[in-house]
């Protein structure tokens, strides 16, 4: 059993008992923050997490925490920091506590509730039988116990056959608890924002260079734009909204007193799609609101932690998983998107790409002149280059050096970002403006026109629309017509507030998982809604490189990101592509196989020097996000897997060429009753027995198998552009087939997967959707009518009783309604409100 007690003042002492053995050893660990950064979710106006968790299963998942990441005496050892990191145990810096938390009330998942019964299950010494088998039984009477008295060496025992298991709950508990201890374990932070494992991983924290940035002041011209709905008192909203040419509106009705604003667009998403959209519109003179579910981190307001930044700046705070847990998923929800976090890497649409999506999708735009021309107009508005760089990461010169020694090919990667500007940090934003994403560039570009606004941790809550019938007079069918979004923001001390946004187009880019479950939430019914989604599989390998090979080469984290790719050749147009991706600490132990606590230790003080390679797939297989809950299913297709396997293959080669000591996969494997890591001694062994390990290293386990993870950073095609509204779920203007003036512009709208990283895409498609969107505004303002025209159409409708039964009273009610610009709240939205009001009146009451 554990047991923690105090001495010494404030230090922690660890007990450890096993039978006769007893250990006891003074860890300095500090008071650690169970909750990262203190601020957070202050700025973020979210309450934070409370560990709801219950006594029982808090013993369950403290045994399995203690499990994972045990407290190991090491005498031998003669670095400090490494004998504390090994003496350190998950319960000691409070990990369970924050794990319980995140699983009580962080995180959102349809099979959560299987975590819990599994943690109350293994509280009990007949849950832990039926979980646990023969390993759980004690050698004495009473023979079955619970998990937390099980020895912890049986408890490793117990870890790793979940994650081999033939039962698929069992391998799921295993992903699921794994990810979220280590994770946790390797971000949080004590009071001086540092964790007790960074000296031991020879990791620095947060970017050195950032306390001397900081002491020249940058004001970003988007702060002028920022309304903080939330925060602010009703007056200073409207004051704020007034600078912009808005105005914020109380409805008199009594039974619907929503607060409104009126503007010619509303942009649902900030990222890549929607930030270009907001700057075009607002530049050729529109009013433009942007809703965006994220906050608002300007660089001077980075803490570039990586805890904090995936918790304000990644969905589901940097831990979505698909519906199976066999996906890990990256994306972005802050100002900016994706374009805020991303790798800087700035590809433009593959020409055989463009040639598919305009020979099978019969859509003209893709190797068109106004879609190459787009392409040029976002490339250089993000200053795109590809000049080499002052400094690049391990994983970038690793691959560089090895490609070069096995003759593969090997391409730059054109980057947003100067070439001295070589962060490693740009994964949790740009810590001085100079990568220029969306929030530095397009939305920029509206702040400094004074015709729109953001509004920052705001979260839409449906389209909102009402019954065209003017199509009747010409014959056509009844359509619907966009005329806003509702959404909600948090106010602190009154929760939930309803807001509208009243607008002449409406336009969805909350990127490929947000933007089908919005529009189904709104009543679309298109089929092909939440269909088609592709992600980019990726699968990783490493090496570790003790000692620095070149130069300019840094460490793992250090450095630019993604400066070079090397395409795998002869896989035709659906391909795979080796890149680098960027790994801090707690993404770094999320992805690295666990065979024992001492081994997992171990290869995390390797973390400095072991640099990681991806193989990408354009992907044939397809997904769904369910609009309902928002839950992502997708499996790999057979010709996916057996391609991302050739990938495995190479990246190995490429490894053992570049000078890697030790070199292996995600993957384990069984030998003589034993599992081990795949991994291999590349320096010692023969070609012939390194040969061999490339082919073992490729083989049916390489993807999703045996442990071996598979995680995405690209999400595209769930709301696809095409010529039907059989087969697509938007035109190739970009505008739904149901609903008139509703538009969407982010990377759902991709027919296919693209087959590389999508910004330049994504903002390039968004451009020419804008362009389509100006017309319509331009169209809609030579036929705005005068305010005496509603009047003027009832008389006349009224005046002429053959007018009426001729074209019906329908046509002639929806010409007053359609040009008295009226808003019709749906049901829905009214009941969301009257339950925030019932909520705030009998909290008063009370």
């Amino acid at each position: 059993m554990y047991s923690t007690h105090r001495a010494n003042g404030d230090h922690p002492m660890r007990e450890y008992r096993d039978g006769q053995q007893e250990m006891k050893f003074h860890v300095d660990l500090g008071t650690i923050d169970y909750f990262h950064d203190k601020e957070a979710f202050a700025l973020s106006g979210r309450p934070r997490p409370v560990n709801r968790l219950t006594a029982r299963e808090m013993d369950s998942l403290t045994a399995i925490s203690d499990t994972l990441l045990p407290s190991i005496d090491v005498p031998n050892c003669q670095d400090h920091s490494i004998r504390t990191f090994y003496n350190t145990s998950a319960s000691m810096i409070g990990t369970p506590e924050i794990v319980g938390a995140y699983i009580s009330g962080r995180i959102r998942h349809v099979l959560l509730w299987q975590l819990r019964l599994a943690l109350w299950l293994l509280s009990t010494w007949y849950g832990t039988f039926m979980l646990c088998g023969w390993r759980s039984l004690s050698p004495r009477f009473p023979y079955f116990q619970k998990l937390s008295c099980v020895h912890v060496k049986q408890r490793e025992q117990i870890i790793i056959s979940w994650s081999l298991s033939s039962i698929y709950f069992l391998r799921q508990l295993f992903k699921a608890f794994k990810s979220l201890i280590l994770l946790v374990y390797f971000t949080q932070l004590n009071q001086k924002n540092e964790n007790p494992a960074w000296k031991a991983l020879d990791y620095c924290g947060p970017d050195p260079e950032l306390a001397q940035i900081r002491e020249v002041e940058r004001v970003s011209p988007l702060n002028r734009a920022i309304v903080h709905m939330g925060g602010s008192p009703r007056n200073a909203i409207a004051t704020a909204l007034s600078r912009a040419g808005l105005s914020l509106k109380i409805s008199t009705n009594k039974k619907n007193p929503v607060p409104t604003i009126r503007c010619d667009a509303v942009v649902v998403g900030s990222g890549s799609g929607g930030g270009v959209v907001a700057g075009v519109l607002a530049r050729a003179g529109y009013k433009v609101v942007v809703l965006e579910k994220g906050g608002y981190h300007g660089s001077s307001g980075l803490t570039l932690l990586e805890g904090p930044s995936m918790e304000q700046m990644y969905e589901g705070s940097g831990l979505l998983v698909s519906q199976d847990m066999e996906l890990l998923l990256l994306a972005g929800s802050t100002v900016g998107g994706g374009s805020a976090v991303n790798w800087s890497a700035s590809l433009r649409t593959p020409k055989h790409v463009m040639a598919e999506w305009r020979r099978e999708h019969g859509l003209e735009l893709f190797g068109s002149d106004a879609y190459d021309e787009a392409m040029d107009v976002v490339c250089a508005r993000m200053g795109v280059q590809s000049e080499e760089v002052v400094g690049e990461a391990l994983s970038c010169s690793a691959l560089r050096r090895g490609c070069r020694e096995m003759g593969y090919p090997l391409q730059e990667v054109p980057r947003n970002a100067p070439a001295d500007h070589d962060c490693g940090w740009c994964c949790f934003g740009c810590k001085d403006g100079r990568k220029k994403g969306t929030h530095e560039t397009w939305l920029v570009d509206m702040a400094e026109s004074g015709n729109g606004v953001i509004l920052p941790e705001c979260r839409a809550l449906r389209v909102l629309m009402h019954d065209d019938d003017e199509y009747r007079w010409f014959g056509g069918r009844k359509r619907r017509v966009a005329k806003g979004v509702a959404f909600v923001c948090y106010e602190e001390g009154k929760g939930e507030c309803t807001y509208v946004v009243e607008s002449k187009v409406t336009v969805v880019a909350c990127g490929a998982l947000n933007t089908p479950v919005l529009l189904k939430e709104s009543g679309l019914k298109n089929p092909n809604i939440g269909k088609h989604l592709h992600l980019h599989p990726v699968v990783m390998a490493w090496g570790y490189f003790p000692e620095q090979l070149e130069e300019r080469e840094k460490r793992s984290y250090d450095g630019a990101i993604m400066t070079a790719m090397s395409p795998v050749e002869g896989q035709g147009e659906y391909g795979t592509v080796i890149q680098t991706p960027a790994l801090h600490p707690g993404l770094f132990s999320v992805v690295m196989p666990w065979i024992s606590g001492a081994d997992f230790k171990k290869r995390m003080t390797r973390f400095s020097r072991t640099a990681h390679l991806f193989v990408l797939a354009r992907d044939r297989g397809e997904g769904t996000v369910d609009g309902a809950s928002g839950s992502i299913r997708y499996s790999l297709d057979s010709r996916d897997k057996q391609k991302l396997r050739k990938g495995v293959e190479r990246m190995v080669r490429i490894m053992a060429a570049a000078g890697a000591e030790e070199v292996g996969t995600h993957q384990y494997y069984r030998s003589k009753g034993s599992v081990d890591i795949m991994k291999v001694d590349a320096r010692r062994v023969s070609s012939h027995e390194l040969e061999r390990f490339v082919r073992e290293a490729g083989g049916e386990s390489s993807v999703g198998g045996l442990g071996a993870s598979v995680s995405t950073a690209h999400q595209m095609g769930s709301c696809r552009m095409g010529l039907s509204k059989r087969t697509s779920a938007v035109d190739g203007r970009g505008e739904t087939w149901e609903i008139e003036g509703l538009y969407v512009a982010d990377s759902s709208v991709f027919p296919t997967a693209l087959g590389v990283n999508p910004m330049v895409t994504v903002q390039a498609i968004a451009y020419c959707t804008a362009q389509s969107i100006l017309e319509v505004l331009r169209r809609k303002l030579r036929k705005a009518p005068s305010p005496t025209t509603p009047s003027l159409l009832a008389w006349v409708c009224g005046f002429y009783p053959g007018f009426m039964s001729w074209y019906g009273s329908g046509f002639a009610n929806g010409l007053v309604e359609r040009f008295s610009y009226s808003l019709t709240y749906p049901s829905d939205v009214e009941k969301h409100h009257q339950k925030i009001v019932e909520k705030k009146e009998a909290t008063s009451e009370m």
